[in-house]
């Protein structure tokens, strides 16, 4: 245990990435449970591929309705104790799902489950940004999006084996007693004090509340310091001023963005030109895996004639290479920061969305699982390596103040995509590339060889983002350092 403390970079750091990484874990273990699940859905509602599909899009859509407001709650008020009630209410809604007696009653639960977990991208970003320094973001950021492919990870292996010994409904009923205890560990996690006086050194001990700030006379009402907590310039910021980069001057705000409307903080928010850009970058990259995990296991029973416990094995084998890009992804993006690349947190990414199509394209065409599986894991090892430097430029790039409410555009327009995949994909391997109903490996094949080009197009997107990200990155500095000096009084809520 005091090894792993080390590696996670102390008590008070390894607190907070396994607690915010199990909170998604819970998320992910659902949705991979959907998917070792699949046949035994259909087989038990009589439902087609579309329909199968239509069981995630709605967790996306009923996600997408709720994700902006949710930002702008994240924004303004404890975020620890709204992540707790969410994971409660989760809870609530996947033991509802278990106990389907028709697929209209499996398809209402699984609209409030989504409704409910909108809230966990806009509150763990806002809380990684407030609990970690900028010069280690990434790779802590990495870490706690591990939670999510390990979440899935479980789903798959261990639902999957549930369902083949018991039932579907056990397989979800299962996942309440993780839920649980994440609740119990969110509801005891400190709240952060916003901008900064909250970050969490290397081997620091505890995590410090806002409250017990706010008691030392160390922040004012709403969580903003008293003596002005100056954005850290080590190393993005120095790398910005080495290279003689410009703020935006029309962007820089001397003031705090939550005194202003909902509509001006989203039309703000998509003015940032990397931000726009990485949304629709990430959106592209989601609404791929979306559809990959969707359809991984029946893919693969079709495909290689293989057994369900045995697809969900090697869909198992092939996340691992996910995960450990993860792990690398942001540690790699810090690394290249530190040696004074700029805008390595979009390099990293833009290289990995472009070689995904190169490794993925040969394994979904093979026909050998010898072929096949080393180029699928070696994929998803960069598409995860993508994930970390992607969600840590987008908190470099925007003011502390409109951290949530910037995850909950990017995690609206992104589980739109989300949404759109699995139906599509179901669509497409059924009605557009044929074979038999789409249940068969080829039709699926055509579908995900096809579907390739929402990578391409989103590593062509972080083109566009690496020589952007230098300016945003100098704006959003700017902004907050004037917000800190020229805007003392209380932020108040967005009319």
């Amino acid at each position: 245990m005091g090894q792993a403390f080390r590696l996670l970079g102390g008590p008070a750091r390894s607190r907070v990435v396994l607690t915010l990484a199990a909170a998604l874990a819970v998320d992910g273990a659902d949705k991979g449970t959907v998917a070792a699940m699949a046949p035994q859905l259909k087989a038990a509602f009589g439902i087609s591929n579309t329909q199968l599909g239509l069981l995630v899009t709605v967790v996306a859509l009923a996600g997408a309705a709720f994700t902006v407001p949710v930002g702008l709650l994240t924004d303004r008020t404890r975020r620890t104790r709204l992540l707790a009630v969410s994971v409660v209410l989760w809870a609530v809604a996947t033991a509802l799902a278990g106990a389907a007696t028709s697929y209209g009653w499996l398809i209402a639960s699984r609209a409030a489950l989504g409704a409910v977990s909108a809230t966990a991208g806009p509150t763990i970003a806002s809380l990684v940004g407030d609990f970690f320094p900028l010069k280690d973001r990434a790779r802590l950021y990495g870490l706690v999006l591990a939670g999510e492919l390990v979440g899935t990870g479980v789903g798959f292996a261990l639902s999957g084996w549930i369902g083949a010994v018991l039932s579907w409904r056990v397989a979800f009923w299962w996942l309440v007693i993780p839920a649980a205890v994440v609740v119990w560990f969110v509801g005891r996690l400190p709240e952060p004090a916003r901008g900064g006086r909250s970050r969490l050194e290397a081997n620091q001990a505890h995590v410090t509340d806002e409250r017990d700030l706010h008691e030392a006379g160390e922040t004012r009402e709403q969580g903003t310091t008293r003596e002005p907590a100056r954005r850290e310039s080590e190393p993005a910021g120095q790398a910005a001023r080495h290279a003689q980069v410009v703020p935006h001057q029309d962007l820089v705000l001397d003031r705090d963005p939550r005194r202003r409307s909902t509509l001006w903080a989203i039309r703000y928010i998509l003015r940032v030109r990397t931000n726009l850009v990485l949304i629709l970058a990430s959106a592209l990259g989601y609404f791929y895996f979306a559809g990959l995990r969707s359809f991984a296991t029946l893919y693969t029973t079709h495909r290689y004639d293989v057994t369900t416990s045995v697809a969900t094995s090697l869909v198992l084998v092939a996340g691992i290479g996910a995960f450990v890009g993860v792990l690398a992804g942001g540690r790699i993006a810090d690394r290249l920061l530190r040696g004074g690349r700029v805008n390595a947190r979009t390099l990293v990414p833009t290289v990995c969305m472009l070689t995904v199509p190169i490794l993925f394209a040969p394994a979904i065409h093979a026909t050998s699982l010898t072929v096949a599986l080393p180029l699928l894991v070696a994929g998803m090892l960069f598409l995860g390596a993508a994930n970390p430097p992607l969600d840590a430029a987008r908190l470099d790039i925007l003011p502390a103040y409109l951290w949530g409410t910037g995850e909950g555009v990017r995690t609206m327009l992104r589980t739109l995509c989300e949404a759109a995949a699995p139906v599509l994909f179901g669509y497409l391997s059924a009605n557009v590339f044929g074979g038999h109903g789409g249940g068969d490996g080829t039709g699926l094949e055509y579908t995900l060889l096809f579907a390739l080009l929402t990578l391409i197009a989103a590593g062509l997107l972080g083109l566009v983002a690496i020589r952007a990200y230098p300016r945003d990155l100098a704006t959003a500095e700017a902004s907050t350092e004037r917000i800190a000096t020229s805007d003392p009084g209380p932020p108040g809520r967005g009319a």
